[in-house]
């Protein structure tokens, strides 16, 4: 009698993962297509409307660790949901709003806080706890639920604003953020041996940690053990000018910056769509070179190719697609956030146990860079007139990260030790590995 191979339990929770980031993501792909809207009913400064843009980037990135920790201690679920109600209602209240602090409220505090509670570092957690084989390829899978969401969200957005305005946008977004809540609320699971399973790829089943109390304390202690250590300032300062060149400027100036040339912005927001659309398969092919290449090289290639996408892109913009443009986009796109699983990688070679939460530390570098360069674009375009002189700053910095990221060193047999900084807090604490060199 053949026995029927069941599929495991680690793919559902994927999925769902997969899901409620493409649910998030909608307001990711937001501010590129309402910066003109809100520009011109409020006649805010479009530097004014980039700060609150700038705040949404920098919470994202600085409530991950905390988030990470705070998965540890209340769990996967509780911590999603609520992210996600918090996101619909930054998303929603928005149509009430008639003052630019207001805006920075909804879209800067409340949805900053929403989308950087399901950021990278809830992908580290994912990956880390349940799977051991495919880690790398799943890695790069979940990343793309970003852009998926960008890819499905952005055309859409882009008819609802010309035919509808913007505050139906804003509503669609916030509208299918709540659809995914009872979704995770039912089926995103905590951890393998709440089932009595080893985790994906594992032989053994391992014990659920008991809850890790201090997710504050937990936070910070890793960010003190990895900030002594150099290979977390070099991954943070990749990974920085990372959030710069592509959430920061890209995403957030690209439209505007097509719009200046003549192209009508459904069609700029069609081709960032596309970027999302490259991005899918860029990431995941990242995470699939991830399990089998350094993931130092890899991170080399990519800032590289990046840079010099960027420092030819000022003289591509016209009035239409051109096919010009169309290379860059399909180049742009596959590079776009393939970043992710190699950088993943690296933090949990380096950190260990404490890997995904140092990776939410990583990531609001990330966010940090993007947060300064959506400011920096929008006053670059408020006083020069154009967006050039940010693209050729952001292609050399690319270059920088790529040079960063081959400074790193393999870690050597015996490198790893135990460090006296607790990760932890409360009844059980954990110790750390750090890498020394």
């Amino acid at each position: 009698m053949t026995r029927v191979r069941r599929l495991h339990p680690a793919w559902l929770v994927a999925a769902v993962a997969f899901v409620a980031l493409v649910g998030a993501a909608g307001f990711r792909a937001t501010p590129s297509v309402l910066l003109h809207p809100l520009h011109a009913e409020f006649r805010w400064p479009l530097a004014t409307i980039s700060a609150a843009v700038s705040v949404n980037l920098l919470l994202y990135g600085l409530t991950a660790p905390f988030a990470a920790a705070l998965m540890d201690r209340f769990g996967i679920r509780r911590v999603v949901a609520t992210a996600l109600l918090l996101v619909a209602a930054g998303s929603g209240l928005t149509v009430f709003m008639n003052a630019s602090w207001q805006l920075i409220l909804c879209w800067g505090v409340l949805v900053g806080l929403g989308t950087g509670s399901m950021a990278l570092a809830f992908v580290a957690t994912v990956t880390g706890r349940w799977f051991v084989r495919r880690r790398g390829l799943v890695t790069g899978v979940l990343t793309a639920g970003g852009a998926a969401g960008q890819l499905v969200f952005l055309p859409l957005l882009a008819l609802l604003v010309r035919d509808h305005g913007w505050r139906t946008a804003a509503l669609v977004v916030a509208g299918a953020a709540l659809l995914v809540v009872p979704l995770v609320a039912w089926l995103l699971r905590e951890h393998p041996a709440d089932l009595g399973l080893p985790a994906y790829g594992a032989t053994e089943v391992l014990p659920a940690p008991a809850p890790a109390g201090g997710a504050a304390s937990r936070a910070l202690g890793a960010l003190a053990q990895a900030a002594r250590t150099r290979p977390f300032w070099l991954l943070a300062g990749g990974f920085a000018i990372c959030g710069a060149t592509t959430n920061g400027l890209v995403g957030t100036h690209f439209v505007p910056a097509a719009h200046d040339h003549g192209m009508p912005e459904t069609t700029a927001a069609g081709l960032l769509a596309l970027v999302g659309l490259f991005d899918i398969v860029g990431t995941i092919a990242s995470g699939w070179l991830t399990d089998r290449v350094d993931s130092r090289l890899l991170l080399g290639a990519y800032y590289a190719l990046r840079g010099a996408s960027l420092l030819v892109l000022p003289g591509l913009f016209a009035d239409s697609a051109r096919p010009s443009m169309l290379v860059f986009i399909i180049f742009y796109g596959l590079d776009w956030v393939a970043t992710v699983p190699p950088t993943v990688a690296l933090c949990r070679e380096y950190f260990g146990d404490a890997g995904a939460v140092v990776f939410g530390w990583v990531f609001a570098s990330h966010q940090l860079g993007a947060a300064l360069a959506a400011t920096g674009a929008g006053l670059v375009r408020d006083r020069l007139g154009d967006y050039a002189l940010a693209w050729y700053v952001a292609g050399a910095l690319s270059i920088a990260a790529a040079g960063l990221s081959l400074l790193l060193r393999r870690r050597r047999a015996g490198g790893v030790e135990p460090v006296s900084v607790l990760v932890s807090a409360g009844p059980v604490a954990r110790k750390a590995w750090s890498y020394r060199g």
